[in-house]
């Protein structure tokens, strides 16, 4: 109720402030406007409207000086590339310092160990790359690719492999190859055997190649031994001896450390022994007929 109490001395200041006119009453002089109450002013307190209170102005004088100041404060540009520092008269020796110290501090170390490790986590998954591309050994495992199946693409294995089926693809094994079906790509393994087979591809082995009968073979033929009882259309080149059985057919340049061919065989190309322990243009190269004077009466 203190708010009310408040308003009561407020209008009775108010009240007080109008007394001149009843002194003007006493005086003589007639005023037309009525008196009003305590209570009637309470109820048209909404109504009355309080005078506003000017609101003060502070001047503030800046003195020449300080005007100067704020001036030249207002006319400084901040340059947009802080981080630079530009030394006076282009110093080389404060410039050089500065680079010392940057190259000295601790986070261009941290860079440069960043950066070393990882070059060092590259070139150590780059020789794990290459070790697990190089290093291959082999298995004893047989893989069997049966007589009703079709493989499309290329095959690789540690162990060996029997292909009764058909491949249409290239074939790298570690073991030895048996072929009975069908090959169309190039045949790699450390031993190839084919018997009834048809291989249209090249066959490298790294030993010894068995071609049987009625196995057909277009590709050339690499190895270190080769027996062909099969037809061949390509050049054959084995280090060692190859032998061509009586049902033996090729059509190509065989080269090889010794031929053996059997009645019945039939090449046509030709033959070099180019790997025998006697080269034939040596031999003949090194060999001078004597030339015989004739005896002059």
């Amino acid at each position: 109720m203190g708010f009310f109490s408040d308003l009561k001395e407020d209008l009775s200041q108010a009240v007080n402030e109008l007394m001149p006119e009843e002194e003007k009453i006493k005086t003589g002089e007639q005023t037309t406007e009525p008196e009003i109450s305590i209570d009637e002013m309470l109820k048209n307190i909404d109504d009355i409207q309080l005078p506003e209170e000017p609101e003060e102005t502070v001047e503030t004088t800046v003195e020449p000086e300080e005007e100067n100041k704020v001036q030249s404060f207002e006319s400084v540009e901040v340059p947009e590339e802080s981080s630079k520092q530009e030394f006076p008269d282009g110093d080389p020796e404060m410039e050089k310092m500065l680079a010392d110290m940057l190259a000295d501090s601790p986070v261009a170390e941290k860079q440069e160990e960043k950066t070393v490790e990882v070059r060092k986590e590259e070139s150590k998954g780059a020789e794990r790359g290459m070790e697990m591309e190089t290093v291959r050994e082999a298995v004893d495992e047989t893989s069997v690719i049966t007589a009703g199946m079709t493989v499309v693409g290329d095959i690789t294995t540690e162990g060996s492999i029997d292909v009764v089926g058909t491949v249409n693809g290239n074939i790298d094994a570690l073991g030895k190859l048996n072929i009975t079906g069908h090959i169309n790509g190039n045949s790699k393994a450390a031993e190839i055997y084919a018997e009834s087979a048809k291989i249209n591809g090249e066959v490298h082995s790294e030993g010894a190649v068995k071609i049987g009968a009625s196995s057909v073979i277009i590709g050339n033929i690499t190895a270190t031994s080769a027996a062909i009882a099969g037809a061949v259309k390509g050049d054959i080149d084995v280090r060692g001896p190859v032998i061509l059985d009586a049902s033996a057919i090729v059509m190509g340049n065989i080269k090889s450390k010794s031929v053996q061919i059997n009645n019945g065989a039939v090449i046509e190309g030709m033959c070099s022994q180019c790997y025998a322990d006697v080269s034939p243009t040596s031999f003949f190269d090194d060999y001078k007929p004597e030339v015989r004077k004739s005896k002059t009466k």
